[in-house]
């Protein structure tokens, strides 16, 4: 995630809340209602972004929340746990994309809506995917950041990021420089004040048990950047979802979430 983190400006502050999930973790949520003068869709959508990122840098300082209100969508942006305003643990115990899923799906049901829109990005893409896998209240759903790692390797592909090396770079066990990726992460997470023993801890609990993807019934978007090593062959997660649109579009992985064409696929898919 290299880009600036309010490449694209927050507009309008949020309503931020906080659910205590059955752990006793605080997650956090933040609400943005629909423009003034549009015609409002009832149905919520709700965003989850990716590791060491949070919903004011990923999802409103990008421009993705400004463009779906303008389209008459209210927003949600949940803090995954160990991001953001949400609660922090260096626990590996306590993370994990499964655990993640959970806590989103704890947050809908205090919506008490009766579907939800769903988006997620890299980390937050399989969350969203082990969600829809299991969620009825899932009317559509957008995957990016992501491949053919979720069908090959069972989530986030570590292939390209091996879980030690990430979490011992942010612990700062390994005296050696890190690989540019890690050192991209590592330089994001600094600027947007992530906690770092919180994000070790979710590296060394990243999802590999694999995701039902033949369960997943909503429509689905699969977007990727193409120059994005940690989503390549995104046509392989695509093809395992029945039905799945694939749109690419320019960027790696910390660019393609703030491209306008990312946001317009977004736009156009959920409100189209």
């Amino acid at each position: 995630m290299a880009d600036s983190p309010a490449a694209a400006g927050a507009g309008p502050a949020p309503r931020t809340s906080v659910l205590v999930v059955d752990d006793g973790t605080e997650v956090a949520h933040h609400h943005w209602e629909p423009d003034a003068g549009v015609d409002p869709d009832p149905v919520p959508v709700v965003l989850h972004h990716g590791f060491s990122a949070h919903t004011l840098v990923e999802w409103a300082g990008r421009g993705t929340v400004a463009a779906l209100t303008a389209a008459g969508r209210r927003v949600v942006g949940i803090d995954a746990r160990g991001h953001g305003m949400s609660g922090k643990s260096p626990d590996p115990a306590r993370y994990g994309e499964p655990r993640m899923a959970r806590d989103l799906r704890a947050v809908v049901a205090a919506l008490g809506v009766a579907a939800v829109d769903l988006v997620g990005y890299s980390m937050g893409a399989v969350v969203a995917l082990l969600t829809a896998a299991e969620e009825p209240a899932v009317r559509r759903l957008v995957v990016g950041g992501v491949g053919a790692g979720v069908v090959e390797v069972g989530g986030v592909d570590t292939r390209v990021l091996p879980n030690d090396v990430l979490a011992d770079a942010f612990l700062a066990r390994d005296p050696g420089p890190p690989p540019p990726e890690v050192a991209g992460m590592l330089a994001f997470a600094a600027a947007v004040g992530a906690d770092f023993p919180s994000l070790a801890a979710q590296a060394r609990a990243a999802h590999q048990g694999g995701v039902d993807l033949a369960a997943i019934t909503a429509p689905t978007l699969v977007i990727s950047g193409d120059d994005d090593p940690l989503a390549r062959r995104p046509h392989v997660l695509a093809d395992a979802i029945a039905g799945a649109r694939l749109h690419v579009v320019a960027g790696d992985h910390g660019t393609a979430v703030g491209n306008p064409a990312f946001r317009a696929a977004v736009v156009g898919f959920l409100c189209g």
